[in-house]
């Protein structure tokens, strides 16, 4: 009796592990401006008609209630919270698990009303790509049943529902995917960068580590003032100072960068071609990174070099010189930032130029994978 006892328990045990999910990414989302709400006064019932469905193509129709909700959503995204402007817009939060030998996606969504009409999830086109081998993970179905159908969902207000899309189990060699068919949670392939997968290790989760603090050569003042000692002028760049040894490093695509992220701040090196022996530059005490949930990460300082003056870099022609700048610290599970340098204002110099940049949907993998290019690589000069 006690061995049939302590089989069952056994069998129990393993059902219950299997159960456990391993997360292999996660995603605050797109912020989506919530509908317009209606209030049965007779019923006291609200109702919304979801706006940013674009398949009127498809008539397939049909109502959904007592949908999985997620009480747990703030364990999961602590920073909900804190988003600027929450209570205006609605998170399209979103979570890929392993989960009883199936890939789950897990699209939230908080119910802006007790009925929303109109909402879509999945179809045919609903795929997970690798993005190496190029294999497809072609939908299986949905939870509820709302495959290829429009539909009402049925809830309560301020619920977080938790509607389930499955495919077929990721290969364990899977690094990074992108995830298209899902146009209410902005999973439409490019351009959103792709999504690092986080594999398991010895049964538990693989942890996210941080980096060590760069070590990238910071310049020296040459000189306080180009050539006239008075205090720094912008229209008069004979104040600017002259910097010297930049960190130089192999040739690269100008405006190459590289991010090194730290518990106490964010480091990206940004590459430059050096086209003159005495260049000017400059950076803005503006400049800031943006995650895909609209949090900024402002700059702190750019290492050894000033911010908010223009200055002169001597070197030579034909250098490849590294600059780092220094942000507020991004969270480990941000999969993508956007960088924003806005214009400075006008100035007086030979082809005087500050102008502004946005560079949308930097994949922090990538930028993480271009620290190697930024070693030390000293100047070679052939006679």
């Amino acid at each position: 009796m006690k061995r049939i006892i302590l089989t069952s328990l056994l069998m129990v045990t393993g059902l219950t592990s299997q159960a456990q999910p391993h997360e292999y990414a996660k995603s605050m989302g797109i912020l989506i401006s919530r509908p317009q709400v209606e209030n049965d006064q007779k019923t006291n019932k609200t109702t919304a008609k979801w706006y940013a469905t674009n398949m009127a193509w498809i008539k397939d129709y049909c109502e959904v209630e007592n949908v999985a909700t997620e009480k747990d959503i703030l364990k999961i995204f602590p920073e909900l919270p804190n988003l600027p402007d929450y209570g205006s817009y609605i998170p399209m939060s979103w979570r890929l698990t392993s989960e009883n030998n199936e890939t789950v996606l897990h699209c939230y969504f908080q119910m802006p009303a007790d009925e929303v009409t109109d909402m879509w999830l999945a179809s045919e086109e609903t795929c997970i790509v690798d993005q190496e081998t190029g294999a497809q993970y072609r939908i299986r179905r949905t939870e509820p049943d709302t495959y290829r159908k429009h539909f009402t969902l049925k809830g309560k207000t301020g619920d977080v529902v938790d509607l389930k899309v499955f495919f077929a189990p990721l290969a364990e060699t899977t690094k990074e995917v992108r995830i298209y068919g899902l146009p209410n949670w902005g999973m439409m392939g490019g351009p959103v960068a792709p999504v690092t997968i986080r594999h398991e290790a010895f049964g538990t989760f693989e942890p996210l580590a941080f980096d060590t603090i760069p070590q990238l050569h910071k310049p020296i003042v040459h000189k306080e003032h180009m050539s006239e000692d008075k205090p720094y002028d912008k229209q008069n760049w004979n104040t600017w100072k002259v910097m010297r040894e930049a960190h130089l490093i192999k040739p690269l695509a100008d405006g190459t960068m590289a991010l090194w992220l730290t518990p106490e701040a964010t480091y990206l090196a940004i590459g430059y071609e050096q086209n003159w022996t005495t260049e000017y530059w400059g950076f803005g005490h503006d400049i800031k990174l943006l995650d895909n949930a609209g949090r900024q990460y402002k700059i702190r300082e750019v290492q050894g070099l000033p911010l908010d003056e223009l200055f002169f870099m001597e070197g030579n022609a034909g250098d490849y010189v590294a600059y780092v700048l220094v942000f507020d610290p991004l969270p480990l599970d941000i999969s993508a930032i956007t960088y924003i340098e806005p214009e400075g204002e006008p100035f007086n110099a030979w082809g005087a130029n500050w102008s502004g940049k946005v560079i949308p949907n930097l994949s922090i993998q990538q930028l993480r994978d271009n620290q190697k290019l930024f070693d030390y690589h000293p100047r070679i000069i052939v006679k």
